[in-house]
């Protein structure tokens, strides 16, 4: 089975970052349009569809299938490299030479909305995870369809743990960090767990404050210096200074599933491509010393939903046909057989249910986070207040600033920044 690559969200969110100017395109464009439908009709005509990164070497064999059931459509694919193609949507709506639709990051949706035609009514996203569905909503407009998604969940060494006396997956805060604690002392690990660090860490560590009952914003404001966070962050802190985490941990390409296979550190928390990336790092049999679990639960074990959405462009010439492509590519079936071409989750909760999904032990955790997932707030404003958040989980990690004075910073900042 083919892997994609399962880090498009945190490339999503580098790329992002690096673009300053990466506010709504509304002055560009016609503006959204009403919902309207799709009909019986079989999908006719030329469609012009971007899709980035193994995405977008995959869709054009893919989409044969479709073209069979419908003759006279002929899908031309634009394979789109990930780290052009934000500008590349922002030239080609202010130029208003849009594809007929696009894979879209989760977090992009608010940047590009505006440009966006409104899902049909008769397009059911029923069965679909909410947390994806959130985000596509941009000021209660669905601007999309969740085509894959991701999650993160927890990773451990099942040998190292039963060392340490653990034949099953903490529950709870207090367990996280004891069974990460016990695999230091009594497993043999230089550090019982990796966290999140350096960029994308503030979205990578949002499950703490989640699972503690924090909201990002409520609607009008950011509310991101509360005692749920504060609380969360102390938590985070507190691996760091009790030497259970390592503040200088290598974070070059390949340091993680390095340091997990070889034993030197046993738990992380990461998304499904490591699934793989393991298997093929630890070699034969490896894969039966690996197992993942839901996030431990303070009030409750949630996880940031992330992947991709499927989006037709406001101006598009054939948008019935588009719509009818992002239909089929939505169906259970079609992606059960995407998952088994790609290795990408399905958004859509039945296809879960096919043999490829149903008999991975690994895979398992990965569906159940899914079903609390969230996402992160669909504003044009994310990436910056994403960015000042990493940087003050720097100063936590390495010990140079506390939890409540970096929330006071970041809330400071977000409200400079505002909502978008």
């Amino acid at each position: 089975m083919k892997k994609t690559r399962w880090s498009a969200v945190a490339v999503i969110a580098a790329a992002a970052i690096a673009l300053t100017g990466c506010g709504r395109t509304s002055d560009t464009g016609s503006g959204p349009s009403e919902a309207g439908t799709i009909g019986d009709a079989k999908a006719e005509g030329t469609l012009t569809m971007w899709a980035m990164g193994a995405e977008g070497e995959a869709l054009p064999e893919f989409v044969k299938t479709f073209e069979e059931a419908n003759p006279g459509v002929t899908v031309d694919v634009t394979p789109v490299p990930w780290d052009a193609a934000y500008s590349k949507f922002q030239t080609a709506i202010a130029g208003g030479n849009t594809p007929d639709l696009a894979m879209v990051g989760s977090t992009w949706m608010a940047d590009f909305g505006d440009a966006l035609q409104t899902v049909p009514t008769d397009l059911s996203t029923d069965g679909i995870f909410p947390g994806a569905i959130d985000s596509t909503m941009i000021d209660d407009r669905a601007t999309g369809v969740p085509w894959y998604v991701d999650t993160r969940v927890l990773y451990y060494r099942t040998d190292i743990a039963a060392q340490a006396g653990w034949n099953q997956a903490p529950t709870t805060w207090d367990e996280l960090k004891q069974m990460a604690a016990d695999m230091q002392s009594k497993g043999g690990a230089d550090y019982g767990i990796r966290l999140p660090a350096g960029n994308d860490s503030f979205q990578g560590n949002l499950w703490m404050p989640w699972s503690n009952g924090a909201e990002l914003e409520n609607g009008s404001t950011w509310t991101l210096d509360t005692p749920e966070t504060v609380e969360a962050l102390d938590y985070y802190q507190s691996f760091y200074t009790d030497g259970i985490a390592n503040p200088a941990a290598d974070r070059s390409a390949g340091a993680q599933e390095a340091d997990f296979v070889s034993g030197n550190t046993p738990m992380f928390i990461d998304g499904p491509a490591f699934i793989g990336l393991l298997n093929d790092l630890g070699g034969e049999g490896f894969g039966d010393k690996i197992s993942t679990a839901v996030l431990p639960a303070k009030k409750s074990s949630t996880s940031f939903s992330g992947g991709a959405n499927l989006a037709v462009f406001d101006n598009s010439k054939n948008a019935a046909s588009a719509w009818k492509l992002v239909q089929w590519l939505t169906e259970p079936e079609t992606q059960a057989a995407w998952y088994e071409a790609t290795g990408d989750l399905p958004a859509v909760q039945d296809a879960w249910k096919s043999d490829a999904l149903a008999s991975s032990k690994t895979l398992a955790a990965f569906g159940t986070q899914l079903e609390t997932a969230k996402s992160v707030p669909a504003v044009t404003t994310w990436v910056q207040v994403a960015a000042a958040g990493d940087a003050m989980l720097e100063k936590i990690r390495l010990g140079q600033q506390s939890p409540a004075d970096g929330l006071k910073e970041l809330q400071a900042t977000a409200d400079q920044l505002g909502l978008g």
